[in-house]
């Protein structure tokens, strides 16, 4: 009798837990730049993330966030009276620590792993391929804020994504140039009930 309360309760246990995960789809829009010693001819240029997260509650007002990002970065250059720039596409995928007010407000922060997807140096005539010469992972870290509607799920965010390793591919090693990029956007997320949302 008692083997069957809990394990009854174990699965209401689940079941709750389970309720609470939410998941949710992102898109927004990038100011990508890149910094360092070496990047001081670079200007900042646009760009779009795209992708999905999942919120797993660890806590009150406190969740685990990884996601899965498309993110369009780079840089514009200064090469004369040439629009030219650097196009870096990265699939990003930050594990966040958030924590969320009573009033729907949200800071969030954490690392983030970014895996080059792409890389062209561009010119108004000519695109280039120009992934050799650039790592193909990256190491940041990001730094959020927000807002979140409970009842709907709908929400908008700010990030900065901070670059923590110079993401050039020289075999010296004497090339600092990371990513550096300022994200706004909107989400919505789904599952967990309003009661959650506010977790």
């Amino acid at each position: 009798m008692k083997k069957g309360i809990l394990l009854v309760f174990f699965a209401s246990s689940l079941i709750v837990a389970q309720a609470q995960i939410k998941f949710g789809a992102k898109a927004g829009l990038n100011i990508a730049g890149l910094a360092g010693d070496d990047a001081d001819d670079f200007k900042s240029k646009l760009g779009f993330n795209l992708g999905g997260f999942v919120e797993v509650p660890i806590a009150e007002n406190f969740t685990v966030k990884p996601e899965l990002m498309y993110s369009g970065q780079g840089a514009k250059f200064d090469d004369d009276d040439i629009d030219s720039k650097f196009a870096l596409g990265y699939l990003n995928v930050p594990i966040l620590g958030k924590y969320t007010s009573s009033s729907g407000f949200f800071g969030e922060t954490g690392p983030q792993l970014g895996f080059l997807l792409s890389a062209k140096a561009k010119t108004d005539e000519v695109d280039v391929d120009v992934k050799d010469n650039f790592k193909g992972i990256d190491f940041g870290w990001a730094f959020g804020i927000g807002y979140e509607m409970a009842e709907s799920g709908f929400g908008v965010n700010a990030r900065y994504n901070l670059g923590l390793s110079s993401i050039a591919d020289d075999d010296d090693g004497d090339v600092s140039v990371k990513n550096s990029v300022f994200q706004i956007g909107v989400f919505k997320t789904f599952g967990g009930g309003a009661s959650a949302r506010r977790r």
